[in-house]
């Protein structure tokens, strides 16, 4: 893997960064109306970030990419860039086919983005060679260093790991599949500098069995309404104390992935609800998601406050 100067840069700032707190994927912010609110994203965002997360990963699933056009997801990105001020990497989101990936891989750029998270392209099921293609493609378009991201109909064998860490410009991979077996296959067949990130859904769940094989940066959806929470188990996790881990993944964490479970988009529309329940101004998720039933948003806010109360004397 030899890696330009740029892109070794950034990975060491991302590495650096993983070390010493959570992947921050925080909310985009829109009105009752269903328009972007720049104001309250900014807000919103200057929150998040002065809790210090290791990364800052903008307009990604959580920032309801694929819910953006062009010229909103400049903006959200060019906030993000702001508000982030050279504290943290900020990694913005792009994907579709590879057209359409390099055009907001441009946008990002232009705006001053550290990196790019590749999300799967939209729809179809594509042999390695195609979703090597795909990456090599994007990366011939922008200067910027690219993290590919597995999940749904993406999935890497350890032959197109290995093709599309030759890149210059791709510095790591995120992982949505859990298949432990498969991954660590991957880690013990890639190059020493490449960066692995556990991305299943509430990460912290699957946080100890990813770590197990090698892979102990994880991304936290959590942050993006109880940053105190994500604290606090990254914490007892980097500290090996299997207790407390124990008791918020028991009374808290389990709890919200089958509060989540129920509804097909509530890895994004529970997030929002439980931020608009802290009072941050991140408004309603745009179509094709909905909003939390009552009664499911009853249940969030019960789970909420008990979580909130875990960590209230730590």
């Amino acid at each position: 893997m030899t890696l330009n100067t740029a892109a070794q840069e950034v990975a060491q700032r991302l590495r650096h960064g993983m070390a010493r707190g959570v992947l921050s994927f925080p909310l985009t912010s829109f009105g009752e109306d269903g328009s972007l609110d720049l104001a309250a994203y900014r807000e919103y965002l200057t929150a998040q970030l002065d809790t210090e997360p290791g990364a800052v990963f903008p307009a990604c699933g959580t920032g309801e990419f694929t819910a953006l056009d062009e010229d909103e997801y400049r903006q959200v990105i060019t906030i993000a860039v702001d508000v982030a001020a050279g504290r943290m990497p900020v990694v913005a989101g792009i994907g579709y086919g590879y057209a359409q990936a390099l055009r907001f891989a441009r946008i990002a750029e232009e705006a001053g983005a550290d990196a790019a998270l590749v999300l799967p392209h939209y729809l179809l099921k594509a042999p390695q060679d195609g979703l090597v293609e795909q990456v090599r493609r994007i990366a011939a378009g922008t200067r910027l260093p690219l993290i590919a991201y597995q999940r749904d109909q993406v999935a890497f064998t350890i032959d197109g790991l290995r093709r599309i860490a030759e890149i210059p410009t791709v510095i790591g991979l995120k992982d949505g599949h859990s298949d432990l077996d498969r991954l660590q296959r991957l880690t013990l067949a890639a190059p020493d500098d490449l960066l692995f990130f556990n991305g299943a859904a509430t990460a912290e769940v699957q946080a100890r069995a990813y770590a197990t094989v090698g892979v102990s940066p994880y991304s936290s959806a959590v942050h993006a309404f109880a940053p105190e929470i994500a604290n606090a188990f990254f914490t007892a996790f980097q500290d090996g104390d299997d207790e407390r881990m124990d008791q918020l993944l028991r009374e808290f964490f389990v709890p919200l992935v089958e509060l989540r479970d129920r509804v097909p988009g509530y890895a994004v529309s529970l997030v929002k609800a439980a931020a608009r329940l802290r009072g941050k101004p991140v408004g309603p998720v745009r179509a094709p998601l909905v909003d939390p039933s009552p009664e499911d948003l009853a249940d969030l806010e019960k789970l909420l406050a008990h979580g909130l109360s875990l960590v209230a004397d730590h």
